[in-house]
């Protein structure tokens, strides 16, 4: 018996139930059969597990992973919710359809006069415009002087122009990379494009070309991240997976509204958070602060008195720690959380204790970006998500949460309006508002669960009312992290170091020009032929920063 299709024909009204306590007994009922549904379902889900696995172990397949097109997946997207009122706001405009193009040769089309009538007079041109493109090489011969010098024993050749080294000229170079880290095209792919249009060019040199030689663009996107960090008082980070040489890695996104960062490590702990916003340049402090929040860590006594004990200088850099950690605790296998402990605290001291450390981390919730700033703010779409993975089979329990969806996003765009017309008053009022809305108590247990769960992120949801100028979802470093999930699709790993250094490069300075609306193909040229016409992309990010 499907007991959603026996759900769905019953229409419960409670208030009109005089018995109270009956009323009591139903709406506990049907929270018993919420909590019955979502069992078997799991239940149903371990034991297809178990079974596969059993399968397995005998040598034979499990059950076929194939969405069956009469059910689509679970959607927990709040597009709808959020852009049909975002459309609304005012101050949008909508751009123009075509922009006005450049007209690189005019043709004129005659009437066959034969075909006119006796009475036909001329009255002018009608233009029509249509958009080509012309793909095809454009090979250089550089006749280089040569001369000979028998007082030196050897010969003087003139130099080529920047970015020629090589056979590939900067324009060639800056479109493979384009290629390859923009429209994430496959090596092979790129070179199948190119040799189709007559260029006499290997994979491996596409590869060379995507991977090697890159120090100046490494600096560019370290350029880009300090300047990035200093561009506004938030920051926003997320992470996906990534592979490198068949092993699964982290890729770490850090952003804001003038860049994007990528940061592909082996792990996505919270050492390797502080890593990143450090530049690489952790230092580990040791004062009364470091001790308060290990006791927040909830380190043993035992454990912190011995640390206190052993008087450790109050900054080390990395070496110097693991140094001194080792004396410490020399049996690492079954010390490795006090290790962890006090690694954390002391880069999280020294991390607040740095004059150029961010005030506000904006991320989803997860644990190793807690305490790592002096305030952390958290995305309500995120938030908003764990309401649309509740999936009610009592239509009463449906309608109680699709109404109070539409509560919450109703007071989402109250937080919308007063980031464009912030006030002390109106932040007390939506701060007021806020714990009225998520003490509502439905009856529904799921939905009051989470309801209660949201009311205890009142400071991270609400720290707008602060900082207007704070995002409310972190979609940006999302985005950012999207890009990475496509490039998996044509990439399946980067199998270096050195190519995984140059993923992360690439993708930095494309994002980024892409945000400043910068064309990144132009750019890439000027980087690698040193015309250098446009400033750099740092450049902008602190110029925009500064006068936006």
């Amino acid at each position: 018996m499907d007991s959603k299709k026996v759900m769905s024909g019953l229409q419960i009204d409670l208030d009109s139930i005089p018995d109270q306590n009956t009323r009591i007994i139903i709406r506990h009922l049907l929270n018993v059969i919420e909590t019955q549904a979502k069992e078997i379902n799991q239940f149903r889900e371990e034991n297809q597990k178990l079974r596969d696995e059993n399968n397995h172990l005998k040598g034979e397949q499990g059950q076929p992973k194939i969405r069956k097109q009469s059910q689509p997946s679970e959607n927990i997207s709040s597009e709808n919710e959020r852009k049909n009122r975002d459309n609304k706001q005012p101050g949008k405009h909508k751009k123009a359809k075509k922009k006005k193009l450049v007209i690189h040769k005019v043709e004129r089309r005659v009437v066959d006069k034969s075909q006119l009538p006796a009475d036909a007079v001329f009255k002018g041109y009608h233009s029509t415009v249509t958009q080509d493109i012309r793909i095809a090489p454009y090979n250089i011969r550089f006749d280089r002087e040569v001369y000979y010098s028998s007082l030196l024993n050897k010969s003087i050749i003139a130099s080529l122009p920047d970015g020629y080294d090589g056979d590939f000229a900067p324009g060639l170079k800056a479109l493979i990379l384009e290629l390859h880290h923009q429209e994430e095209m496959t090596e092979s792919a790129i070179h199948n494009f190119l040799t189709t249009h007559a260029i006499d060019i290997s994979t491996a040199s596409i590869s060379r070309i995507v991977t090697d030689k890159q120090e100046f663009f490494h600096q560019e996107k370290s350029d880009i991240v300090s300047a990035g960090l200093q561009s506004t008082i938030h920051q926003q980070m997320d992470d996906t997976g990534a592979r490198v040489n068949g092993k699964n890695h982290t890729m770490h996104i850090l952003c804001n509204e003038y860049y994007t960062a990528y940061f592909t490590r082996k792990d996505k702990a919270r050492l390797t958070i502080i890593d990143i916003l450090s530049q690489g340049k952790v230092m580990f402090h040791f004062n009364e602060s470091t001790y308060s929040l290990m006791e927040q860590m909830e380190i043993s006594d035992k454990m912190l008195n011995k640390l206190k004990a052993r008087n450790p200088k109050p900054v080390m850099n990395r070496e110097e720690i693991e140094a001194f950690l080792k004396e410490l605790l020399p049996i690492l296998s079954i010390q490795q959380t006090n290790r962890q402990l006090i690694l954390e605290a002391s880069a999280i001291v020294g991390y607040q204790s740095r004059p150029d450390a961010i005030k506000v981390l904006l991320t989803d919730d997860a644990p190793q970006f807690k305490q790592i700033t002096e305030l952390l703010a958290l995305c309500w779409v995120h938030d908003g998500r764990h309401y649309k993975k509740l999936s009610p089979i009592v239509p009463l329990h449906r309608t109680l949460l699709e109404m109070f969806l539409k509560q919450y996003w109703d007071y989402y765009h109250d937080l919308l309006q007063y980031k464009e017309t912030p006030s002390a008053t109106l932040a007390e009022t939506l701060s007021l508002q806020f714990d009225t809305l998520f003490s509502t108590v439905t009856g529904y247990q799921y939905l009051d669960e989470r309801i209660r769960k949201t009311k205890n992120k009142k400071d991270e949801l609400l720290l707008v009312l602060q900082y207007p100028g704070l995002p409310l979802h972190n979609n940006a470093s999302e985005l950012g992290a999207r890009k990475q999930a496509r490039y998996r699709d044509i990439s399946f790993h980067t199998v270096s170091e050195k190519g995984t250094e140059a993923n992360d490069t690439f993708k930095t300075i494309i994002q980024t020009a892409k945000k400043l609306g910068v064309n990144s193909y132009r750019y890439l040229c000027e980087r690698i032929s040193n015309t250098l016409q446009m400033p750099s992309l740092a450049e902008m990010i602190l110029n925009k920063a500064n006068t936006g």
